[in-house]
């Protein structure tokens, strides 16, 4: 929220930006121990699933990254459900996703996993964690729909605030605009150079942006972002599908007043004895979900090979599962399966209601399909 509100909106309750106190100075390591090791084991446990799987991770964990896009999206209001972003995916390419009517917030949700999936492609790629790829994922996540009139990949020009809307308070002023560029470059001096164990550093990142709030919108998304990129960067997990809005939003309020704890009261510590309990508590989550969604795999790995008895059947199971809502058409583009196979396949998954039809065919419009296991899973 920017420009003027703070002339018209109650500030009495406003904390503001915790000026000449980053990095912090006052960490009480003897109480975050114990939090640090619990953590570090449950995301190690976390990771050693996702070596387990890593010939086939980004297919089988693919649906987590949906899972946030969804959650870190309806953190910041914008309410949509896996099976919209899935179908939005799928029915529509990058060069006509912006040509459809199709609701504002799906759009941007879908923005969101599309940044999120291009950040880490770059990091694979060999770029560092910087400014530049964080303006990079700015640009991708506000590309079109609302966003694009939120100056995508520029840093703010005007002071924004955080706020609750329905009451007209403003609850906490991020840092000056003209500071802005010397609060981002200790951040990210700091990400890259301090000797502080990975987890606390995430930890201390993640509020340090929220407080700086670089840009006019998007903020949350972009500074959630970041605790996966920062953890996989650092090799805490071997691959990037870690992730923690769904816990954060279950916490919400305790999330930002901790958040604000440390711009009030230079309170550091309380909020990653927070930060730490809740990587701990969404690796316990994510590990079950990641288990669940590998028990499916292997069983309908079974139940494929019988069912279609073919050497197409695996590589039909690896695209529903990456692909759970799907047009036949990119079925048989990116399968290589002729016209016919394809059609006797969708039959026979189809009568054994391993899928649905969501969509007929109708001319030149293909059927629309889900693979409704592991959507069950993964809805949120």
């Amino acid at each position: 929220m920017n420009s003027n509100i703070a002339d018209t909106w109650d500030t009495s309750q406003a904390v503001r930006y915790h000026y000449d106190k980053f990095p912090p100075q006052n960490l009480d390591y003897a109480r975050l121990l114990d939090s640090l090791a619990k953590a570090s084991a449950a995301i190690a446990r976390f990771d050693q699933m996702l070596k387990n799987v890593m010939h086939n991770s980004e297919i089988l964990l693919a649906p987590l990254r949906n899972q946030e896009a969804v959650i870190s999206s309806r953190m910041e209001g914008t309410v949509s459900t896996i099976d919209e972003i899935l179908r939005y995916e799928a029915e529509y390419d990058d060069e006509t996703q912006s040509q459809y009517n199709v609701r504002s917030d799906v759009v941007e949700t879908y923005l969101y996993q599309r940044a999120l999936k291009n950040a880490q492609h770059a990091l694979e790629q060999g770029q560092p964690l910087s400014a530049w790829l964080i303006k990079a994922a700015h640009q991708s996540l506000l590309s079109f729909g609302r966003g694009a009139t939120k100056s995508p990949g520029n840093y703010k020009t005007e002071q924004n605030y955080l706020a609750d809307k329905p009451k007209k308070k403003i609850l906490f002023v991020p840092i000056k605009p003209d500071m802005l560029q010397i609060g981002l470059d200790k951040l990210f001096d700091y990400i890259k150079d301090s000797p502080e164990q990975i987890l606390i550093r995430t930890s201390v990142s993640h509020v340090e942006f929220e407080a700086l709030h670089p840009f006019e919108d998007g903020n949350g998304r972009i500074g959630r972002m970041l605790i996966t990129l920062m953890l996989w960067q650092a090799n805490v997990i071997s691959k990037p599908h870690f992730y923690i809005s769904g816990y954060l939003e279950e916490h919400k309020d305790l999330y930002i007043d901790l958040m604000r704890g440390v711009s009030q009261d230079d309170n550091w510590t309380e909020w990653c004895l927070f930060f730490l309990d809740a990587l701990e508590a969404q690796a316990n989550r994510n590990l079950e979900v990641a288990e669940a969604i590998q028990a499916l795999y292997n069983e309908m790995k079974v139940v494929f090979t019988k069912l279609l008895k073919s050497k197409w059947s695996v590589i039909t199971l690896d695209f529903v599962f990456a692909n759970p809502i799907f047009k036949n058409t990119r079925f048989v583009t990116e399968t290589r399966v002729s016209d016919s196979t394809s059609s006797k396949f969708m039959k026979l998954l189809t009568d054994a209601e391993l899928i649905s039809v969501i969509q007929e065919p109708s001319g030149r419009r293909p059927a629309l399909y889900a693979f409704e296991p592991l959507l069950r899973l993964v809805r949120v």
